[in-house]
């Protein structure tokens, strides 16, 4: 069984969770399913006892003290530091560069819920079989509903022998009378933003379509220091990176694309509507965090951390209050949530 090294990427602010996410403790670091937060869940399910080497995780300096304090076991795994956000293709090759060329990374937000730990493990191993082979191969989450958040993968032929398959294309988010074809056409599959490659077929790979991003990121480590489980890379060469998506810079121009299909009860939790779908409703799909009375309702979440919460005879309605703030939106308005003042200026 080929050990798998996991890489995970803690970027982003989650501003369309606020007020509960916020820069000084975003998304990944606050318990939104249970009492664990998603980034120690990515970390647990990724254990030495499934198979899994120590953690690589890639994180901005505020955040480090939080990644620190919520890995499983503290003394394993090393963190690198960004000195800026260049998005998910330099994070990705920071790792790699750190890492000998032979190793399989599998690259997982930190962000994201996963249901089915055993699926997501299984799909893991069958991915990191394919990388070894100098695959890069994308998890292809089952779709459950024509989302248009969401970047498609179209499934290809079957790669022999692996239970993966090429990818055909890749298709951008699209309207909702495209993804409701691709979802009837049942060739689709949600492009989740889990990978698994080899480090040197990666860097390979980047070199030869983001040769400025690969030639950057080497520099940047190798004028780089260590501090005990924490690396640096040189901030000054780091910044000269103009920063892309894995997805544009290397996977949509790759002649090596593949998926590994996978149902595993999987949200990336986006918006205040996604976390409400992952979590356990009553009999009227109300979902109640706090202190509250709902009567009559509907569709309806309410989140406090303090104040008693009263909603009567209202539908398809979140409310959040964390602290001195409150939220108010439809389902239909969660995506702009991270748009609003407060968002923003978090």
């Amino acid at each position: 069984m080929t050990q798998i090294v996991p890489v995970i990427l803690c970027g982003g602010s989650g501003t369309r969770l606020w007020p509960r996410s916020r820069k000084s403790r975003p998304k990944p670091f606050i318990p939104l399913i249970g009492d664990t937060t998603l980034f120690a869940a990515t970390a647990l399910r990724c254990s030495r006892d499934a198979g899994f080497a120590d953690p690589v995780v890639v994180a901005g300096a505020p955040h480090v003290a939080l990644v620190e304090s919520q890995l499983p076991d503290p003394a394993a795994g090393t963190i690198i530091v960004e000195p800026e956000g260049k998005n998910t293709a330099a994070a990705i090759a920071l790792a790699a560069a750190r890492l000998p060329v032979d190793a399989v990374m599998l690259v997982c937000p930190s962000d994201h819920h996963i249901g089915d730990w055993a699926a997501f493990r299984a799909a893991a191993h069958a991915a990191a079989a394919l990388a070894a082979d100098d695959w890069l191969v994308s998890f292809g989450i089952a779709p459950t509903a024509p989302e248009t958040g969401f970047g498609y993968l179209k499934r290809g032929g079957a790669i022999e022998g692996s239970g993966g398959y090429r990818v055909e294309r890749f298709v951008e988010k699209p309207d909702l009378d495209r993804a409701r074809a691709f979802l009837a056409d049942g060739g689709y599959s949600w492009n989740g933003g889990i990978f698994a490659f080899r480090a040197g077929a990666f860097l390979a790979e980047l070199a030869q379509h983001r040769p400025d991003i690969a030639d950057a990121v080497r520099a940047a480590v190798a004028a780089g220091h260590a501090d005990g489980q924490r690396f640096h890379p040189d901030p000054a060469l780091f910044a000269t990176i103009v920063g892309e998506s894995v997805d544009y810079a290397v996977m949509e121009k790759t002649a090596r694309a593949a998926m590994v299909p996978v149902a595993m009860d999987w949200s990336d939790i986006g918006n205040w509507q996604a976390l409400h779908a992952a979590l356990p409703q009553d009999a009227a799909g109300n979902v109640v965090r706090g202190t509250a009375e709902l009567r009559g309702c509907r569709n309806v979440m309410v989140e406090t951390d303090g104040p008693r919460v009263s909603v009567v005879g209202v539908e398809n309605l979140i409310i959040v209050v964390d602290g001195n703030e409150v939220m108010v939106t439809t389902p239909g308005g969660a995506q702009l949530v991270g748009k609003l003042q407060g968002a923003v200026n978090q």
